[in-house]
């Protein structure tokens, strides 16, 4: 175990950023301002585009800012496999947001949507496909449809009209009863009328009139969905807890079977996600608002990126660029590998993604009681190897089923999103770069040296910089500058960009 306290400590080097700033007296900032208004006055003898100026001026900045959607009421959809039930959460939603495929089970977990009709708010949640008698995989996919059912407002009960009502629909009637929920029978595939007859024979489920619609095509769905909101209360029973635009979001990514639904459970205190030893188990990234140390947090299961996206088919395809979509839209993400396993070339490949979605990244090596003392050596000589390029990220060791070490995922977010978000004043940066520059001059190329002008942050979320220069900078060079940028700065568990703008003098 002293090999995994000498492991973590990348998680706590945030706090060498703050040792420099209290060493940078007023004197320095009164100096440093001097001197970027020197470079900054410079900078008006070369030809400056109209971009140029905008960044100067400071007008490329970001900010970010939702209503309170916690007491929408909710409704789930559900019914057996393959009955159209993900066909019909894109048809309300008005876009393609479920996985779906011809054929049954692609739906596992329960997902949460924001859904909208003539002015009625209210949360969508999707569910696998219910049966009786399942065991393993299938019997977890049902027992998530039977919380939704308990946690909903009103049930939405699909049934494929062109199959007629099943046995397994009329165990599922019995729970929906039993429930004492609104229930509302929607008899899908109904694509003429000349089928609505065979939606008509619903009748005999005893819930009521059954609704003929075409989720794939659209048709009924509108008359559906009048009747479904009749039905909602104002206010929902159980409170959902959506995030705000304020809220970090974090992405759990990662090769199949990692342990990404066994972390998100075990920071939940709950099955809130179906585990399982199958790889690939998860194919709807999974919401949760979950939170840890007196903070907020939205984390966000995603679909095991395989080897190779071109080809992967079905609803794995669909799956992985959801994933995608969640990093995208995600703050930080955190990186799942095994440690009992060798890490491979679709591990880097994962992070590799993270990096150039510019999220900030923290890498958690799973099922470390697995890892024997050997393990642990071999791993760490694997990560200096292949992930150096990602030095910077916070690395903590955990064993997500047992819940070990979890405590530490807080610390190490909060360090990368503190460089994700970290700002350094203009004079502050010129005068770094002023130091830098004098000691370690660029190296001639040409019979010339390109020199820095002037820099300035562009934004954060990940940290940009843009440096005005008199002619083209290596990019060794620029790691360089980056590598000393983080040394003095931090940027914990955050990439760092770097622009370079050539200008020339003016002419007189």
């Amino acid at each position: 175990m002293e090999e995994l306290e000498k492991n973590e400590t990348n998680a706590e080097v945030g706090g060498q950023r703050d040792e420099n700033a209290t060493s940078w007296t007023a004197a320095d900032e009164a100096k440093a301002s001097a001197q970027e208004k020197m470079l900054r006055d410079g900078l008006e003898d070369y030809e400056l585009q109209p971009e140029d100026l905008a960044l100067l001026s400071g007008e490329t900045d970001l900010s970010f800012g939702a209503p309170d959607t916690s007491s929408w009421p909710t409704v789930a959809i559900v019914g057996r496999p393959n009955v159209g039930k993900s066909t019909l959460v894109n048809r309300i939603l008005g876009r393609r947001e479920a996985v779906v495929l011809d054929e049954p089970g692609v739906t596992r977990d329960r997902v949460t949507y924001e859904a909208q009709w003539n002015g009625r708010d209210f949360h969508l949640v999707d569910t696998g496909g219910w049966d009786v008698g399942v065991k393993g995989l299938d019997k977890a996919v049902a027992q998530q449809a039977e919380i939704a059912i308990s946690l909903a407002d009103v049930a939405l009960f699909v049934v494929d009209a062109n199959v007629g009502a099943t046995a397994s629909d009329e165990e599922m009637m019995r729970l929906l009863r039993s429930s004492k929920k609104p229930v509302i029978l929607a008899a899908n595939k109904v694509d003429s009328e000349r089928a609505e007859a065979d939606a008509a024979a619903l009748w005999n489920l005893g819930l009521g009139e059954p609704y003929p619609i075409s989720a794939l095509h659209g048709r009924g769905v509108g008359d559906l969905l009048d009747v479904l909101v009749q039905a909602l209360p104002e206010v929902g029973e159980n409170r959902v807890e959506r995030p705000s635009d304020s809220t970090p979001r974090v992405a759990l990514v990662g090769r199949p079977n990692v342990g990404k639904s066994s972390l998100l459970n075990s920071l939940a205190g709950s099955g809130r996600a179906v585990v399982s030893e199958v790889p690939g188990t998860t194919r709807d990234p999974v919401d949760e608002v979950l939170e840890l140390e007196g903070k907020e947090w939205v984390f966000v299961d995603t679909a095991g990126i395989r080897r190779r996206i071109k080809q992967t088919v079905g609803a794995d395809y669909y799956s992985v660029l959801r994933t995608q979509a969640a990093i995208e839209n995600a703050e930080v993400a955190l990186v799942l590998l095994d440690g009992g396993e060798p890490l491979t070339e679709q591990d880097v490949k994962v992070v590799n993604q993270v990096v150039e979605a510019g999220r900030a990244l923290v890498i958690v090596n799973n099922k470390w009681d697995l890892v024997d003392e050997y393990r642990q050596q071999v791993l760490k000589r694997e990560q200096v190897a292949d992930l150096a390029h990602v030095d910077w990220a916070p690395k903590i060791n955990i064993a997500a089923k047992t819940g070990w070490h979890t405590n530490r995922i807080v610390r190490a977010l909060e360090a990368a999103l503190e460089g994700w978000t970290t700002r350094i004043p203009t004079s502050r940066l010129n005068a770094f770069l002023g130091e830098l520059v004098a000691a370690h001059p660029h190296p001639l190329r040409g019979g010339k040296q390109p020199r820095i002008l002037y820099a300035t942050q562009a934004g954060v979320c990940p940290p940009r910089f843009v440096l005005f220069t008199t002619g083209f900078l290596d990019p060794q060079y620029r790691r360089f500058v980056e590598r000393r940028l983080r040394e003095t700065f931090g940027f914990v568990g955050s990439p760092v960009r770097i622009g370079v703008r050539v200008r020339e003098k003016r002419r007189r």
